[in-house]
């Protein structure tokens, strides 16, 4: 049998629960994921230009981005409802490669961490330019989903080591 709370994911009997973070202190979060999609050129200049039929595909997907973020808890089973104070999604076109990166920040004063929250909004805005181009061309890849940076809570900060 585990000793209580050596899993914090998991009850005395394997059970998968969410963690209760009732007693924990408050302290500023911030986490910052980043992620690609790579294009190819019609659909590259197609964006940089605001050509898609479908509207402002930048635009747009951020504010999915910030919408999917906002959402996490309801898409990950054992996330906690976090009242977030800062969400941006934020964009740097790669013309060498036809790649588009997305960057999502999110900030809190809370007692659990938003690691998830950002990973979600940049999924969510990748998913989102797949969404309004693949009219042009559905041969686009998804890539290089990961956490950059995290500060606040007991853990302390991290950096990636990219």
């Amino acid at each position: 049998m585990r000793e209580e709370n050596s899993f914090t994911h998991f009850d005395n009997h394997g059970n998968a629960v969410m963690v209760d973070v009732t007693e924990k202190k408050e302290t500023v979060r911030e986490a910052i994921a980043k992620g690609r999609i790579k294009v190819n050129k019609a659909i590259y200049e197609a964006i940089k230009n605001s050509t898609v039929e479908k509207g402002d595909v930048l635009g747009i997907a951020r504010t999915a981005g910030i919408m999917g973020a906002k959402k996490t808890f309801d898409l990950i089973p054992m996330c906690h409802i976090l009242a977030i104070t800062k969400a941006s999604v934020d964009f740097n076109m790669d013309e060498v490669n036809h790649e588009i990166e997305a960057v999502c920040t999110i900030k809190i004063t809370g007692k659990t961490g938003v690691e998830m929250e950002a990973l979600t909004g940049v999924s969510i805005a990748l998913l989102t330019v797949y969404d309004m181009c693949k009219a042009i061309d559905k041969n686009m890849v998804i890539k290089d989903i990961y956490l950059e940076h995290k500060s606040g809570g007991k853990s302390g900060d991290f950096s990636h080591e990219r």
